[in-house]
């Protein structure tokens, strides 16, 4: 079965451009902060410290993947290292640290 919110050629939410991590409202490289609910669209990235843009999965400064997997079993989606809740089936996501220990580490 098919997942209907994602591209089925490259597995992307929004193929066409970017969405907030937080609220999921498109965003834009040019933007300061997302319309929707407020949140900075730059942040640091957790490996290298360097500048990033939120809406990406991964660093523009080293590369590095900033995606952490939601705990819920149920669900599993990618979820940006900064969400502390899934944006998918809204559970908490409480061993965030520990993702982005192993995203320092060269895992994911």
């Amino acid at each position: 079965m098919r997942d209907s919110r994602l591209c089925p050629k490259c597995g992307s939410r929004s193929p066409f451009g970017f969405l907030c991590p937080v609220c999921l409202k498109p965003v834009e490289r040019s933007d300061a902060v997302c319309s929707g609910c407020g949140r900075s669209v730059y942040t640091s990235c957790p490996v290298c410290g360097g500048q990033t843009f939120a809406g990406s999965s991964e660093c523009d400064a080293c590369g590095k993947h900033l995606m952490i997997r939601c705990e819920n079993k149920r669900c599993g989606e990618l979820q940006f290292f900064e969400n502390t809740k899934c944006t998918a089936c809204g559970k908490t996501i409480k061993k965030a640290n520990k993702q982005i220990d192993n995203l320092k580490k060269g895992g994911q």
